[in-house]
C-alpha cells in the first residue's frame, strides 16, 4: 500500500473528493511507475546514473552552462538550506519566483527532494495577486530571484520567510548553498503524494489552483515527450514559455531531464531574439506560441529556425495559413498540440507524416479524448461540441468547488469547442466562451483573428463577439498595427475588406478597433475577457449617456 511522505497533510486533506476526480488511465507499461516516487529523483539523480555527471544539462545565452552533476549538487544544496535552515519538512509547501534561469530549476528540484510541495508563480505577478496565492496555498517558504522579491516581501508581510538569490546578500540562497556538503538524501514521497500546486491561468477571480501528483510530473513526458517528439540525449530544447507556466516547465525542464537533454534557458526575449539564441546554442527542440511563429516571419529571420529537429507550437490555436508559411519558409512542419494546466502539459497532438494542417492532430499515446454535447453525450464525426479527455493526469483543484464545472461523467472538459474527424483528428473551433453568433451564423473567432493576422499591415490582433440588438452579436476585432501605419478610418476599411477576400464574407469584423495593445496574462495568453469587459463598460456608459467618445 502506497505510504505518503507528507509530514504536513495539507494537500491530501484538501484534495476534492474522490467522487469528483477525472477518471486517470495508465493504459502504457511507461505509466506504471513505482509507489514511491519521486519526480526529482528520477529526473535528476537517475540521469546523472544513466548519462554521467559531466553532459551539459541548462545553458543561457550569455553564462557557464551548468552539468547533470552541477545541478545535481546545486539542488541537494537547496534541499539542505529548505531543511536545515528553514525547518521545511515533508508536504510543507514553498513558493517559487523567478524567471526561467537556471537556479529557478535547481530550486523546483530541491523543493521536491525534500520532500515539499512546489507553488509556481508567474514572475510578473504584482502583490496582491501573490498574496490571494499564498492564502490559498499557505507556503512555509518563498524563493525569489532578487530581482523581483520587492512584490513577494510585499505580499509576504511578516508570516511568511522569503529567501531571495542572486544577489550580493550575505543570506541570499546561492550564499547558503555554497556553505553546503550537496549531500541529501532525497525523501522518498509516494507516487501519489501532490508535487506541484500550479494557478491556472486566464481565469478571472480567484484563481483557480491545480493540484499533481509526483507521477504526473513523469506522465507528460512519457506520453507527449516521448511518443511525439521522440527526444534523445543529443536534443537540445529550447522556448519561450516560462516555467511557472506548465507548458513551459514541461518543455524546458521535465522533457530534457527525462532523457538526458539539454536545456537553453531564456530570462526574457522576443521572438527574433528567441530564435537568435536558440539557433546559436543549436537548439534542435522549439516551444513557442503561434504569434511567435509569425513574427519571426514577418521579420525574415526563417533561416534562424532552420537547424531545428521539432518546433512545437501551442498556447493558442495554431492557424492552417500559418503552419504553410512556417513549412514554406523553413521546411519545418509545425507540431501544433493542446494542453491545460489541470492535465498539465500537452494531449492532443501529431508529428511527423501523421500531422493534418489545419488540424491540432490526435489524442497522444496514453489519453483518449471525445466530443461531447452539452448534456455530456458523445457526439458523432464532424459534429461541434465540447473537448473532452482522459489519461493519466486530469483535474484535481485545492479545495474548489469550480472542481464540478471541469469533470462531466469522468471526463476533463477543457472548455474548447472542437470537430473530431472521422480519423480521430481534433480540429480546433474556439474557445467554449468564444463562439460568435451573428444572425444565425456561428463564427470561430480564432478564424477571423487568423485572417485579420494575414493583413501586412496588422502585428497581431483580438477577436471577441460584441453585442448587436439587430444580430444578436457581430465580429469586434482589436489590433494592433505594425509600427508606422496609422489607424485610420481608410485602414480600418482596408482590414474588413481584406478579411472579407480571405474568408468568408459574413464573418469579417463589422467593428475594428486601434489599439496600443492587447491584454495578456504573464504566461503570454491573450485575455479575451478583459476586451468583453472593456465592450461592457462602454455600453453602460452610452446607455447612461456619459460616453463622450
Amino acid at each position: 500500500m502506497t505510504t505518503s511522505a507528507h509530514v504536513d497533510t495539507f494537500t491530501r486533506d484538501h484534495l476534492p473528493p474522490a467522487d469528483t476526480w477525472p477518471a486517470l488511465e495508465y493504459t502504457l507499461p511507461e505509466l506504471h511507475y513505482p509507489e514511491q516516487l519521486n519526480a526529482a529523483a528520477a529526473l535528476i539523480d537517475d540521469a546523472v546514473a544513466a548519462h554521467g555527471a559531466t553532459r551539459p544539462a541548462l545553458l543561457t545565452p550569455d553564462g557557464a552552462p551548468w552539468s547533470y552533476g552541477d545541478l545535481l549538487q546545486r539542488s541537494n544544496q537547496v534541499a539542505q538550506v529548505l531543511t536545515e535552515d528553514f525547518g521545511v519538512v515533508p508536504g510543507n509547501r514553498v513558493m517559487l519566483r523567478g524567471p526561467n534561469n537556471p537556479w529557478l530549476v535547481a530550486a523546483w528540484l530541491g523543493v521536491l527532494k525534500a520532500g515539499a510541495v512546489v507553488v509556481t508563480t508567474m514572475p510578473m505577478l504584482r502583490a496582491s495577486e501573490i498574496g490571494t496565492l499564498i492564502d490559498l496555498t499557505l507556503p512555509t517558504v518563498a524563493i525569489s530571484d532578487h530581482r523581483y522579491v520587492d512584490e513577494m516581501a510585499t505580499a509576504a508581510g511578516d508570516g511568511l520567510a522569503v529567501l531571495s538569490y542572486g544577489s550580493a546578500e550575505a543570506a541570499d540562497l546561492i550564499a547558503r548553498c555554497a556553505a553546503k556538503s550537496g549531500e541529501f538524501t532525497t525523501v522518498q514521497t509516494a507516487a501519489d503524494d501532490v508535487a506541484l500546486l500550479g494557478p491556472t491561468s486566464g481565469t478571472t477571480g480567484v484563481p483557480k489552483v491545480t493540484m499533481h501528483f509526483h507521477r504526473d510530473i513523469l506522465a507528460n513526458a512519457d506520453t507527449f515527450a516521448r511518443h511525439i517528439l521522440q527526444p534523445t540525449a543529443d536534443d537540445v530544447f529550447a522556448g519561450s514559455p516560462p516555467l511557472a507556466f506548465t507548458f513551459g516547465l514541461g518543455g524546458l525542464v521535465v522533457f530534457p531531464l527525462r532523457f538526458g537533454a539539454s536545456s537553453l534557458l531564456t530570462e526574457r526575449a522576443g521572438p527574433v531574439e528567441l530564435a537568435q539564441a536558440a539557433a546559436a546554442a543549436g537548439a534542435t527542440i522549439l516551444f513557442t506560441a503561434p504569434t511567435a511563429y509569425r513574427a519571426i516571419l514577418k521579420e525574415g529571420r526563417g533561416d534562424l529556425l532552420r537547424g531545428l529537429r521539432v518546433a512545437v507550437s501551442a498556447g493558442e490555436h495554431l492557424p492552417k495559413e500559418t503552419w504553410e508559411a512556417v513549412h514554406q519558409a523553413t521546411g519545418l512542419r509545425l507540431v501544433n498540440g493542446i494542453g491545460a494546466t489541470e492535465l498539465l502539459h500537452v494531449f492532443i497532438s501529431a508529428a511527423g507524416d501523421d500531422i493534418k494542417p489545419g488540424t491540432t492532430g490526435r489524442a497522444v499515446p496514453g489519453y483518449r479524448a471525445t466530443i461531447l454535447d452539452d448534456e455530456g453525450n458523445e457526439l458523432g464525426p464532424n459534429q461541434v461540441g465540447r473537448l473532452a479527455v482522459v489519461g493519466p493526469t486530469g483535474c484535481r483543484y485545492l479545495d474548489d468547488p469550480r472542481q464540478a464545472n471541469y469533470v462531466c461523467n469522468g471526463w476533463n472538459v477543457t472548455g474548447d469547442t472542437f470537430s473530431m474527424d472521422e480519423d480521430g483528428y481534433f480540429t480546433y473551433q474556439a474557445r467554449s466562451d468564444n463562439m460568435i453568433v451573428s444572425s444565425g451564423y456561428n463564427i470561430g473567432a480564432p478564424e477571423v483573428e487568423s485572417a485579420i493576422d494575414q493583413h501586412p499591415d496588422v502585428a497581431e490582433n483580438a477577436v471577441i463577439g460584441r453585442p448587436d440588438p439587430e444580430r444578436g452579436s457581430v465580429v469586434c476585432a482589436f489590433v494592433v498595427l505594425r509600427d508606422g501605419v496609422e489607424g485610420t478610418s481608410a485602414k480600418r476599411k482596408d482590414i474588413q475588406d481584406f478579411v472579407k477576400q480571405t474568408i468568408a464574407p459574413y464573418k469579417y469584423p463589422r467593428d475594428v478597433r486601434f489599439v496600443d495593445e492587447l491584454p495578456r496574462n504573464p504566461s503570454g495568453k491573450l485575455q479575451h475577457f478583459k476586451l468583453r469587459d472593456r465592450i461592457a463598460n462602454t455600453e453602460r456608459l452610452a446607455s447612461a449617456g456619459l460616453n463622450q467618445a
